[in-house]
């Protein structure tokens, strides 16, 4: 008996701890410090378009754009103290539940976890960027982890998992844009013109980040189906791909633009997002 009042006490404790205002404004941060990143990085394809593809547009080319202006230092912890947040918020997500129907249910929890767990890596990541310990190209990255995943037995077919896995989120993200699916998750205390205008912002964002995501999945599954890791790619890898496709300069610039409209969408999750809500 005393045990499981213990066990209660804890629980509530934590459930209270993560319902905190301090926790509710990391998450807003966090959501902001995202669009940063996804407006750099859709900026700097958009440059790529047009020919002028000085920087990968990816978080390298991000941060290195960040640390290049004057105040980037600054800039660049508050970019991790945000994903810091980010991270926090999906672990508080595994633990209680998402702030939406059904948000207790066991996937949507797994799914809150693995987003924390690549929140923090990013946080991470720029961390080190930040204490100069510089930043791998996401191509480079990507060709490294997946080359060295297939020197070990049975890693031919985790790269091809990982590549369906990256492919099903691609096209998860995409059916919730396309569906509008994603307005579950915001707040009602907005004037109908302002949700018109951030679900607008949404569709675009979502298709564009899901199509990225798939284009990712489906290098990652090409260079394990091939057995080259040469043939994966990262995220400016895959923009740049989109060049080469029959809309040329224009699918690239149009993807990129998506970015950049998920970005701004983003900064609307940042006012708007439900993130006060814990349900079990």
């Amino acid at each position: 008996m005393t045990a499981n009042v213990a066990g209660g006490d804890v629980q509530q404790a934590g459930r209270e701890a993560a319902g905190s205002r301090w926790v509710h404004w990391l998450s807003r941060a966090g959501l902001a410090a995202r669009g940063v990143i996804y407006l750099l990085v859709g900026s700097l394809a958009v440059q790529i378009g047009f020919g002028d593809g000085g920087q990968e547009a990816d978080r390298k080319g991000a941060l290195e754009t960040v640390a290049g202006r004057p105040g980037g230092a600054v800039v660049l912890w508050l970019l991790a103290i945000g994903f810091a947040g980010l991270a926090l918020w999906r672990y508080v997500e595994a633990a209680y539940g998402q702030p939406v129907p059904r948000g207790g249910k066991p996937t949507k929890r797994l799914l809150s976890l693995v987003l924390g767990v690549f929140y923090s890596a990013v946080c991470a990541g720029i961390v080190k960027f930040a204490l100069g310990g510089g930043a791998q190209s996401s191509n480079q990255e990507s060709k490294s982890v997946t080359a060295k995943a297939m020197a070990e037995p049975g890693g031919r077919w985790l790269v091809l998992a990982v590549g369906i896995g990256f492919a099903a989120v691609g096209a998860a993200i995409a059916v919730t844009g396309l569906s509008r699916k994603f307005a579950e998750t915001l707040k009602s205390d907005m004037s109908p013109r302002t949700r018109r205008v951030l679900e607008l912002i949404g569709l675009v964002g979502h298709s564009a980040r899901g199509l990225v995501f798939g284009a990712v999945g489906a290098f990652l599954a090409y260079a394990a189906i091939t057995f080259d890791p040469g043939k994966a790619r990262g995220l400016d890898g895959t923009l740049r791909a989109f060049a080469g496709t029959p809309g040329g300069r224009w699918a690239l610039v149009a993807v990129a633009v998506g970015l950049v409209v998920f970005g701004v969408y983003s900064f609307g999750e940042a006012r708007w997002r439900k993130v006060e809500a814990v349900r079990s």
